[in-house]
């Protein structure tokens, strides 16, 4: 697989970015997060449209790669038939992706969370050789640009908890500047 070493700069198209508003319109009334304390419609909705959007920046920038892509995934299930499946197939390896909004990442810090609570656990954290790709959507430039870093190995992610103390026991925290700390990224 064509792989890369520094974050790359992938501009969404406007059929993407709608495919993406639509989705999280739809999705939003299927999905309980009161586990998570998140009970405000607008913000899963949001969460739902930052997500697409780096699948669908992960999903351009390799197939720009000459690499096969399968998903993103726009299926609205009931929940019995949600799933944690990976976010995208990249020539057949299962790929992760999590996204965060660069306004968010100004307050907080430029991190991306995994769902660790007592009702839900990502299963993915359980996985060492699982892949993730991490994304920022440029939310604060003009146009619909996300930057997507390089693929890597959930063993080689440091968890940490969140800095937003309403999300402690709820979340885990992968922040960059711990990654560029330990050599992860530069």
């Amino acid at each position: 697989m064509s792989t890369f070493q520094t974050p790359q700069a992938v501009s969404i198209p406007d059929e993407a970015k709608n495919r993406a508003r639509d989705f999280a319109v739809k999705v939003t009334d299927t999905v309980n997060y009161k586990d998570s304390n998140q009970t405000i419609l607008e913000k899963i909705r949001d969460d739902h449209f930052v997500s697409k959007l780096g699948e669908e920046a992960v999903r351009i920038l390799f197939e720009g790669r000459n690499c096969q892509v399968a998903g993103p995934d726009y299926g609205v299930y009931e929940a019995k038939r949600k799933s944690w499946a990976a976010d995208l197939k990249i020539n057949g390896l299962e790929v992760a992706v999590k996204t965060q909004r660069r306004s968010a990442a100004k307050r907080y810090g430029l991190s991306w969370t995994f769902q660790d609570s007592p009702v839900r656990r990502d299963p993915i954290l359980n996985m060492p050789d699982a892949w993730v790709c991490l994304v920022v959507f440029e939310d604060l430039k003009e146009g619909t640009e996300c930057l997507v870093y390089p693929l890597r190995k959930i063993k080689q992610l440091t968890f940490e908890a969140p800095r937003l103390s309403k999300l402690a026991g709820k979340k885990q925290a992968v922040y960059l500047e711990t990654l560029q700390k330990h050599g992860i990224f530069k």
